[in-house]
């Protein structure tokens, strides 16, 4: 294994098989050498500790993280002290409460986190989540007055209601209080709500504008705890530890790919240990359900329990994920796993459908152009609950901005969802397409942008997105390129290399995974599995070997070459757990290929 100063065209290789460029995740070098020296590190280890940012001072915080030493205080939040004392308020009065949460996992994990704490304080509280197809995003003045009309007083939003002007002067109108629990970015004043705790609105000074919504209420939590200290609340009870809920802090912050840096980075690496624990009924009767287990990791939340979470949202009811996370009944959690497992089964089959449909529009139809800064594709009766998945694994496969639109012809609509290319402001685009009157509705972040649009206007929008998107992604095209941290022989790819790279978890935006180069590898016993993935073993000259797959490959020109066998090629990707069997080895999950000869 070896280290090595930063260069371009990392083994020679300035475009692979992908079309990237290969370099060295850059570092300094006299940070490299402090790493090395105060914590005892390998040079390897040590340089991705820099290269990730991770200053002289901040390395035992990353390195071992802690909310004693991370957790801000929650005052630094513009309005938290406001809603803590509205919450505790309703909690001595028994104020009727209801709290209105996102579809999605963050909004399901930050409802939970709600409500078992309420319990705790001896109140329950209503959970209301509305239907993305009927009701779409965030709170509406319909919603609001149906829970005014079920008797709750104050609602709290979750995940949501930072830019729902009209509900919540609809709310005002009709005297029910709401407290805003948001992450999202705002534009212009705020709603009038009774507090609205947002790390993003713009008089906000807690530095905290990374933390998804389950995060924001984690310190919330805190406040709560604070303030009814303060009232001697606890003098006959147990204080709530809040701790035991950090799991359901981790899912959000994880499943929203939110940055794992700072005390985001604490929630996600503390609640993954508190997840191990497998305590929370619904968690645990998800895991079962899916036939998964050992401890929690990244991609447990991620991809093994999320999408089931998210599963309710999308293409059925809408409540399942929050309801099931809240519970601490066994036998409910576990029927509703059983509700998410097979809905989630179902949604894949759907976002299948979408997903094959779209690539024959785009490589068929007259509107694709190999040279367009992006794609937006659209079709009749795709199902607006995966139009976001199918836009990400485009994103992933075409290798810039795409938006895939789902159209309704009775309403004359179409829902649309957008993922984007790093370097690309996608939401930003979207906001000045509706700035522009191509769209009914529509914003987002840089990465993700959601619409609604009038299908004959499609022609327009990906006109407009072209245009707009042309600089940025000539830009991004020049960035578009794999950062490796290491590079190992296949003898040298060893659990104890996989375990020493792992005190860098988790992995996520702002920490990435790291990313391994094997060179001039032999391919041996090649072969193509459902799904479209390729399994082969990497074998180098003093015969170590390392099994290696590649995930969705079968029908690009990496896997065709690697299905090819034979002669030596480059490989890069990130080493994981392989444990079939007793093992205790691990596997490459390629991500790019490329042909020695290729090299400039």
């Amino acid at each position: 294994m070896a280290g090595g100063a930063p260069e371009a065209g990392f083994l020679g290789i300035r475009r692979s098989l992908s079309g990237r460029a290969w370099r060295w995740r850059p570092a300094d070098e006299a940070l490299v050498r402090d790493h090395q020296l105060r914590h005892a590190l390998s040079e390897p280890l040590a340089r991705a500790l820099a290269a990730r940012g991770v200053g002289a001072e901040g390395a035992h915080d990353y390195l071992s993280p802690s909310l004693r030493a991370q957790f801000p205080d929650p005052s630094s939040f513009a309005d938290m002290d406001l809603a803590a004392r509205i919450l505790v308020d309703a909690v001595e009065s028994g104020r009727p409460t209801a709290v209105f949460a996102d579809y999605d996992v963050d909004g399901a994990s930050s409802a939970a986190q709600l409500v078992r704490w309420f319990r705790a304080m001896g109140r329950e509280l209503a959970i209301y989540v509305p239907d993305r197809v009927v009701e779409g995003y965030g709170p509406s003045p319909a919603a609001f007055r149906h829970l005014k009309d079920q008797g709750a007083d104050l609602v709290v939003t979750v995940d949501c209601g930072a830019a729902a002007h009209d509900a919540l002067i609809a709310a005002r109108d009709i005297g029910l209080d709401v407290v805003v629990i948001d992450h999202h970015l705002m534009r212009g004043d705020p709603p009038p709500a009774a507090a609205l705790v947002n790390p993003n609105r713009p008089d906000d000074t807690s530095g905290q504008g990374h933390l998804a919504a389950a995060g924001v209420t984690f310190v919330l939590l805190a406040a709560l705890n604070r303030e009814a200290r303060r009232r001697g609340l606890f003098e006959g009870r147990a204080e709530p530890d809040i701790r035991q809920w950090l799991d359901l802090a981790a899912m959000g912050a994880v499943c929203d790919v939110t940055s794992l840096t700072g005390f985001n980075r604490a929630i996600a690496a503390l609640g993954l240990k508190t997840m191990s624990g497998w305590a929370n009924p619904g968690l645990k009767a998800l895991l079962d359900v899916a036939k998964s287990q050992g401890p929690a990791t990244t991609f447990h939340a991620g991809f093994i329990l999320g999408p089931r979470i998210n599963a309710g949202g999308r293409i059925g009811r809408s409540d399942l994920g929050a309801r099931l996370l809240s519970t601490d009944d066994p036998e409910e959690a576990r029927g509703l796993a059983e509700q998410l497992d097979a809905l989630n089964a179902s949604r894949k089959d759907v976002e299948k459908g979408v997903i094959d449909e779209a690539v024959l529009a785009i490589e068929r139809d007259s509107n694709f152009d190999p040279d367009a800064p992006a794609i937006v594709v659209a079709g009749d009766g795709w199902h607006p609950g995966v139009v976001g998945i199918a836009a990400a694994r485009l994103r992933e496969r075409y290798r810039k901005p795409v938006v895939v639109i789902g159209i309704d012809r009775p309403s004359d609509t179409g829902k649309g969802s957008g993922r984007s290319q790093p370097g690309v402001n996608l939401g930003r685009a979207v906001q000045a397409a509706f700035d522009e009157g191509l769209l009914l509705a529509g914003g987002g972040h840089a990465m993700a942008a959601g619409l609604t649009i009038r299908p004959s206007a499609i022609p327009d929008l990906r006109a407009f997105l072209c245009e707009r998107l042309a600089g940025e992604m000539v830009l991004a095209a020049g960035q578009d390129a794999i950062e490796i941290d290491a590079l190992v022989s296949p003898g040298g790819a060893t659990r104890a290399l996989y375990g020493e790279f792992q005190r860098l978890a988790p992995f996520g935006p702002g920490n990435p995974e790291p990313c391994f180069a094997v060179a001039d590898a032999r391919i041996e016993r090649p072969m193509m599995l459902k799904g479209g993935h390729v399994r082969c073993t990497l074998m180098d000259s003093s015969g170590g070997r390392l099994k290696a797959v590649a995930w969705r490959a079968g029908e690009t020109e990496m896997g065709a070459r690697i299905m090819a066998g034979g002669g030596s090629m480059h490989f890069v990707g990130r080493l994981k757990p392989d444990d079939w069997q007793g093992r205790a080895s691990v596997e490459l999950e390629i991500e790019d290929a490329a042909d020695p000869r290729m090299a400039l």
